[in-house]
């Protein structure tokens, strides 16, 4: 998210937006003093479990928290679902655009950045 904006601002309601996004939520998880929602069946046959919240940082900005456990490939394509598939890559993309305000390459060339400035940092002797 850029300077000045804030994953309250741009999802007002976690469990709603998670539940549009990939599904009915089936309980949640504890992680760092928080609770995350998880979505054992989501929509997508892709997804086999997601888990996803707010994580709060102290005096920091609060932090999404966001993995999915996804289905192989060849058990998906074996069971018809090649539609699906292109759809769980644009659901992802949708959903981490709408709640950080960056397209699939604004977080990669991020990410990347973030990388090239660890590796510029001295190893400590």
């Amino acid at each position: 998210m850029r300077r000045g904006e804030y994953l309250e601002d741009r999802i007002p309601d976690m469990r709603e937006t998670v539940e549009e996004y990939f599904g009915p939520i089936a309980g949640t998880e504890p992680y760092n003093d928080t609770e995350l929602f998880i979505v054992e069946e989501p929509d997508n046959p892709v997804f086999e479990r997601v888990t996803v919240g707010t994580v709060p940082y102290g005096s920091k900005k609060d932090k999404l928290a966001l993995d999915i456990e996804e289905r192989p490939a060849e058990e998906v394509i074996a069971e018809g679902h090649v539609e699906a598939a292109e759809d769980a890559v644009n659901v992802k993309n949708d959903f981490l655009e709408m709640a950080t305000g960056r397209d699939a390459k604004a977080r990669r060339d991020s990410m990347k950045r973030s990388v090239e400035d660890d590796a510029d940092k001295p190893d400590s002797v």
